[in-house]
Order: C-alpha cells, then sequence, then structure tokens
C-alpha cells in the first residue's frame, strides 16, 4: 500500500514539474561558418503568455536567422516551435548555454548543447591565391558631425538666398519722388505719361484713363475737391461754384476745353470711341492749359519766414533714416529668425527621424557613447590571466586597501584591475587571486562577499540571479547579474544600476570580472555585450 502510495506521489510531482521547454539540433558538428538549426520547443495550454529571447548570441555562438514560431495542437495543450540559425567562425568545441524562456513572466531553461566546428580543408594546388586584401574602413556612427554640418549648411544656404531675395525687394527703388507742390507732380506725371507712348503703342484707353487721373487728382489736392469720384459734369459744376466762391480767375473757355476732354476720355472708356492721333495731341495741351491756368489762378500766399519749412524738411529727413534704420532691424531680426526656425526644424526632423537620445547622444554628448565607439584595447590582466577588451585600459587597483583584512590574510596573491566607479555612469573591475593553502572556491561565498562590499559602500534594493555562463573556449562558470540602487552619501543622490559579475576559478584560484552601468543606458549594454564577448581564460590543460 506504501509503495502504490510513493508511486502515486512519483507521479504526481513528475507531471507537476515536467519539463516545459524541450531542446534540439540538427547536426553537432559542422563547417566553420555553417548554420547549425538550434529549436526551442515550449509545451504549455492557451492562456500561458510565452517570450522566446531575442538574442544576437547564444554564448559563443552567432545568431543568423531568427525563424518564425510554428504552432502546433496535441489534445489540450500547443507546443511552440522556434528555431535559430547560429553559426560560429571559429573552429573548436563549443557549449551553447542554457536559452532562457520566459512563461508567465517565469523563466523556464532549455538544455545546454555541446557543438564543434571544424575547419574545410583547401587544396593549395587547385585553388587559386590571391593576395591578402588592405583593410577596409568602416564607417562607424560617430560620424554624426556630418549630419549637423549638413543641416548648418542648409540653414545657411537657405539664409544665404532669404537675404539675397530681400536685398533686391529692398533695393533702392525708384523712390517716389517728393513733390514740393501739386502743380510739380501734376507737371511732372504728365511728362512720365509722354515717356510711356501709350496711345502710339494702340493703348488709347489705358493714356486717357492716366491723362484724366492726373488733371482729376491735381483739382482735388488744389482745390480740395473730390474730383476723383465726381461725374464729368458733377466736377464741372462743382469747379464752377468754387470759382466763384474762393474768386478764382477760371475762364469760361478753361472749364470747356477741360470738359471736353473728360467727355472725350468717357467715349474712349465707355463707348470705345478712338480719337485721331491729332485728337489726343490737342486734348493732352489741353489738359496741360488747363493745370497750368488752374494753378495761376489760385492766389499765392507768402511766408514771411521759411525757417518753418527748414524744420519741417529736417523732421522729414530724420523720420526717413529712422524708417530706414527701422527697415534694417526688421530685416536682420527676420533673418536671424529664419535662421533660428531652419535650424529648428532641421533639429525636429533629425529628431523625429532618429529619435530625441539620437539627438541628445551626439548634440550634448554621452559618456558611455564615447566609451562605446572610441579605440577598444585587447590586453591580459593578473595571474592566472584574464585577457579581455575594454574602452580603456584598466589601471591597477590597491586591493589591501578595498578587502578586509581577514579576508586578505588568506590570499597569497591578489591583483585587481579597473576603470570608472559604482557612483558613474560606466565600471569594470577585473580581479584574479590565488589562495595560500588549497582551498575550494565557493561561488556563492564570493557573490555574498561582493553584496556586502556593495552595501557597505551603499548599495540598496540587490537583485540578484545567477546561471551558467561559458567562454568561447568552453571553460565554464557562473554569471550573477541584477540590478541595484547605489547611493552616493557625500553628493545626497542614488542611481539605478544593471551589473554583471563572470566568477571562473582556474589553477586552484579565482577569478573574477566585475561589470555595472546605469539601467536603461543603451550604450552601457553594447560595451558590456563587447566586453563578455571578449573574455578569454588560459585554461587548466594549456
Amino acid at each position: 500500500m506504501k509503495f502504490k502510495l510513493y508511486l502515486l506521489f512519483f507521479l504526481i510531482t513528475t507531471s507537476l514539474f515536467a519539463q516545459k521547454v524541450t531542446t534540439s539540433i540538427d547536426t553537432t558538428r559542422n563547417k566553420i561558418g555553417a548554420e547549425f538549426k538550434l529549436t526551442l520547443k515550449a509545451s504549455v495550454s492557451n492562456k500561458d503568455k510565452v517570450v522566446f529571447p531575442k538574442s544576437k548570441n547564444f554564448g559563443a555562438l552567432e545568431v543568423l536567422n531568427s525563424y518564425k514560431i510554428d504552432t502546433v495542437k496535441t489534445n489540450d495543450k500547443w507546443e511552440l516551435i522556434k528555431k535559430y540559425g547560429v553559426t560560429q567562425f571559429d573552429t573548436g568545441k563549443f557549449t551553447i548555454p542554457r536559452i532562457p524562456i520566459l512563461i508567465n513572466g517565469k523563466p523556464s531553461y532549455s538544455d545546454s548543447l555541446k557543438v564543434e566546428v571544424f575547419n574545410v580543408k583547401v587544396d593549395t594546388l587547385k585553388q587559386k591565391m590571391y593576395d591578402v586584401k588592405d583593410v577596409a574602413q568602416v564607417e562607424t556612427s560617430s560620424n554624426w558631425w556630418k549630419y549637423l554640418l549638413g543641416i548648418l549648411l542648409l540653414a545657411g544656404i537657405a539664409a544665404m538666398v532669404y537675404w539675397l531675395i530681400k536685398k533686391y525687394q529692398n533695393q533702392p527703388k525708384e523712390e517716389e519722388p517728393v513733390y514740393t507742390s501739386p502743380i510739380e507732380k501734376a507737371t511732372s506725371l504728365l511728362q512720365q505719361l509722354e515717356t510711356k507712348e501709350l496711345w502710339q503703342k494702340g493703348e488709347v484707353k489705358g493714356y486717357y484713363s492716366e491723362l484724366t487721373d492726373i488733371v482729376r487728382n491735381y483739382i482735388e489736392e488744389e482745390i480740395e475737391i473730390p474730383a476723383m469720384e465726381s461725374t464729368t459734369s458733377e466736377l464741372i459744376a462743382e469747379l464752377r461754384r468754387v470759382a466763384n466762391q474762393k474768386k478764382l480767375k477760371l475762364s469760361k473757355e478753361t472749364l470747356e476745353n477741360l470738359e471736353k476732354v473728360l467727355m472725350q476720355a468717357d467715349l474712349v472708356k465707355f463707348a470705345k470711341v478712338k480719337p485721331l492721333d491729332f485728337e489726343i495731341e490737342e486734348d493732352k495741351k489741353r489738359i496741360s492749359s488747363t493745370i497750368v491756368t488752374i494753378h495761376k489762378a489760385i492766389p499765392t500766399v507768402v511766408e514771411e519766414t521759411d525757417e518753418l519749412e527748414a524744420w519741417n524738411e529736417q523732421q522729414r529727413e530724420l523720420a526717413r533714416i529712422q524708417k530706414l534704420k527701422k527697415q534694417k532691424q526688421v530685416r536682420i531680426i527676420t533673418t536671424i529668425g529664419v535662421v533660428v526656425t531652419i535650424i529648428f526644424i532641421s533639429l525636429l526632423t533629425l529628431i523625429y527621424v532618429k529619435g530625441w537620445d539620437y539627438v541628445k547622444d551626439n548634440l550634448i554628448g554621452h559618456p558611455t557613447k564615447e566609451l562605446a565607439e572610441g579605440e577598444w584595447v585587447f590586453s591580459e590582466y593578473g595571474n592566472p590571466g584574464v585577457k579581455i577588451e575594454t574602452p580603456k585600459v584598466l589601471k591597477r587597483m590597491d586591493a589591501s586597501k578595498i578587502l578586509p583584512k581577514d579576508a586578505y590574510a588568506v590570499l597569497k596573491e591578489m591583483e585587481m584591475f579597473g576603470y570608472g566607479s559604482m557612483f558613474e555612469s560606466f565600471n569594470i573591475v577585473v580581479s584574479t587571486a590565488k589562495f595560500k593553502q588549497e582551498t575550494e572556491v565557493n561561488f556563492d561565498t564570493v557573490l555574498e562577499g561582493n553584496t556586502k562590499t556593495w552595501e557597505a559602500l551603499g548599495a540598496q534594493n540587490i537583485l540578484f540571479k545567477q546561471e551558467e555562463f561559458n567562454t568561447v573556449k568552453g571553460i565554464s562558470g557562473v554569471k550573477a547579474y541584477g540590478t541595484m540602487v547605489m547611493l552616493d552619501k557625500i553628493q545626497n543622490k542614488s542611481q539605478k544600476l544593471y551589473y554583471e559579475i563572470l566568477l571562473f576559478k582556474q589553477e586552484g584560484g579565482l577569478q573574477e570580472i566585475v561589470i555595472s552601468y546605469r539601467e536603461g543606458d543603451e550604450y552601457g549594454k553594447k560595451i558590456l555585450d563587447r566586453i563578455i564577448n571578449s573574455v578569454e581564460l588560459k585554461n587548466d590543460s594549456e
């Protein structure tokens, strides 16, 4: 009976903890650069939410293709099949690490797999050989200044075009002459009308229209009657009334001549009458004679002094200078406004196309962006040696000032190298240690020690996850990762950090790599990924 209960309990626990994710690969041996087909299968219900990883690398293998998810229904379960095409461009034996698949927000891990990549034999007798080509220079995204230079160049060209247009528009146009009297204005306009030769070109209607406008405008300005708005008969009647009222010496002949020309103009404009050439000449003479006669008929007012006129002229000149100065200021302000607007629009366009972070990082600057895009260094640190690629050369640190005395007492040798600090935007520390006596290294104890050290520096809310890790050459270790809030007690501010720790035990010693950056910093993540992918350690057998 007890045996049956144990068997039942075993079956129940087996079904409850049955592996949800299975792993397979099409082949474990392949040529260099050839594709391995890695398949992950997740058996779930229709209510489960499954998220497959979108990584560019699985351990030392690069992901070439991420195929669409296939779905197969079996009974009341759904089987989600996700395939990846992975490869390696170096020979040797490699490990595809356990890959996390999120099921309802909780990770389920695949099995790790061993694969081997072998070289392709080349028959140098049959294969034609070529010289090695020079290294090609690859443009990086650090050429952001070219975009800005292009924008400023376009803005400058636009501003220059605008300035030239305004310059031609505001070129000393033939300033409208300032006439000292209505008679001077009327006489000048009659001379200008003759130079146009309108009626000689067949534009008789236009000629008569301008001719009568000149005389009407003169009468309106000189005698102050609404000549421009009056009909011919109304104008003649008003002239007679004003002449009698102001005692103007206007003869009957003068008024008849004016009336005759105005009526002729009405016939030309409205009845399409075309006078003969000599009639047009006569009409022009009549208008000139009328204007002169009206001018002579107006009494002349003699001023006792022309000081007032001189003062008025001075004021007009000052007003003209002020007007020109104001127009110049408006042009300058307008040009600056156009340039600023163009730059602003260009920035908005760049933000829309590239995003605000791109513009901010490239114009204002970003410390980790400069690290990521700068010149990197590949070097070896400590003993046992850790070969690693970093954006800056790591400087030697005094381990005795960092580690507790009791911890330092058991060490035979301790070397530490680092760049930055936990309070900066990016930090990396590489340390190697050898013990005085043969010691079984416990990774959990080491990680616990790191946690206590961080807490002493001001770290809070330390979140921690741990998994296996394999280098490109297949050396196994442990990777711990998570987040923390680092409090700077001196400046009284805090920042949230993402960190990763790699731990290895080689030659009876401990090798540790600690990297941290501000959470959410995409350049910090790029630096971390590149560093992690470059880690090389000396194998025990070497």
